[in-house]
């Protein structure tokens, strides 16, 4: 371990290691998918993913529809009906059918992107390499020196997920929080830590007792990009918050709520915008906020606030119940365009902890 005793060495130390992994458990974001193969589907020429309406309802006869489920931008040709829930319950009809195979032709990345979305029986599944469908930052770049390439993601979730009281920390060698449809893991916390004095941190890990943050501070430096995303040494890209090309390529705006990945309980994950009032699908579209709050009261073991601000560590942040829109795992009950009669879902937010960390339903 390399000792640091000046800030501006550490941030020039803390670069060169972020040659191997970030995650919230020693050796780094694990990857907990299992070994399969993808094969590349050739490229689609739309640009677009493509989805079936598994709403099970069948329109009036003029061509159009008028739910809630969302509809095609005929602007753009965007494909943004997420169809909607079968039965109370169930995910089943939503987004069971979501299929997208192009060429990204972003400098870092000059591959094509795959990710195949199916429902069967009881199990939602996913299969993708975990290559981006937009746009990326520079990578390598000085503060990640890693360069995107595939990984194979085989998982399966429920489609009958059940919100429990227990809470469950995911992330790093635990597990991926859930997916992107495109089929990049979200993974927010990271392995890097200091030690009580701060003059010892790795960005590598988690062998220190205070575990530093990804985003939302300004002592170390984990290469992410517009994204809020980077890559894993094993060339895994990720997201550790708000994956704004995605969302821009879903249409995602103040206007509609954004459905843009799946929990690993089976639950979904929406972006940034949810209804004021959670029971009523007519009320306002409101930024949802997060339930975390600085400490009030800093332990006498943390590094200097002087050198690392607060926020810097995930110990700075603790769950405030009714402080923010949401619960402890970043979501709640309520309706949304997909599931009129409410279901639990989870928020990606501007604010602390920007993804999920922890998952409510069983597994």
């Amino acid at each position: 371990m390399v000792t640091i005793h000046k800030k501006s060495v550490l941030a020039l130390w803390v670069s060169m290691f972020l040659l191997s992994a970030c995650g919230s458990g020693s050796g780094g974001e694990a990857s907990t998918q299992n070994d399969s193969v993808i094969t590349d589907v050739s490229s689609t020429s739309s640009g677009s993913a493509t989805q079936a309406n598994n709403s099970g309802t069948e329109d009036s006869g003029n061509g159009s529809e008028t739910d809630d489920s969302g509809s095609q931008d005929s602007g753009t040709g965007l494909d943004t009906d997420n169809g909607t829930a079968v039965t109370s319950g169930s995910t089943d009809g939503v987004l069971c059918d979501y299929f997208y195979s192009e060429f990204n032709d972003s400098a870092s990345v000059q591959m094509t992107s795959n990710a195949d979305w199916s429902c069967t029986g009881s199990t939602r599944q996913l299969t993708a390499n975990g290559i981006p469908d937009h746009e990326t930052g520079t990578f390598p770049n000085p503060a990640n020196p890693n360069t995107i390439s595939e990984t194979a993601v085989s998982v399966s979730y429920t489609l009958t997920p059940e919100q429990t009281d227990t809470v469950l920390t995911l992330g790093g060698p635990r597990g991926a929080t859930g997916y992107v449809l495109n089929g990049v893991k979200i993974d927010a916390n990271t392995a890097g830590s200091c030690d009580d004095s701060g003059n010892s941190c790795s960005l590598v890990g988690n062998t220190g007792n205070w575990h530093i943050e990804a985003l939302g501070q300004t002592s170390f430096d984990f290469g992410t990009d517009d994204n809020n995303a980077h890559v894993q040494p094993n060339g895994a890209y990720h997201y550790h918050g708000m994956p704004e090309g995605f969302i821009a390529l879903r249409g995602g705006s103040e206007t509609s709520m954004t459905l843009i990945g799946w929990a690993a309980d089976g639950f979904p994950i929406y972006a940034r915008y949810g209804y004021s009032d959670a029971q009523d699908s007519t009320s306002s579209l409101k930024v949802m906020t997060g339930s975390y709050q600085l400490v009030e009261s800093v332990s006498s073991n943390r590094p200097s606030t002087s050198v690392y601000a607060l926020g810097t560590f995930a110990q700075d942040w603790e769950y405030v119940a009714g402080s923010g829109d949401l619960d402890e795992c970043n979501g709640r009950y309520g309706v949304t365009p997909e599931f009129p009669q409410g279901i639990y879902h989870y928020y990606a937010t501007d604010t602390y902890p920007y993804f999920q960390r922890c998952v409510k339903g069983q597994l």
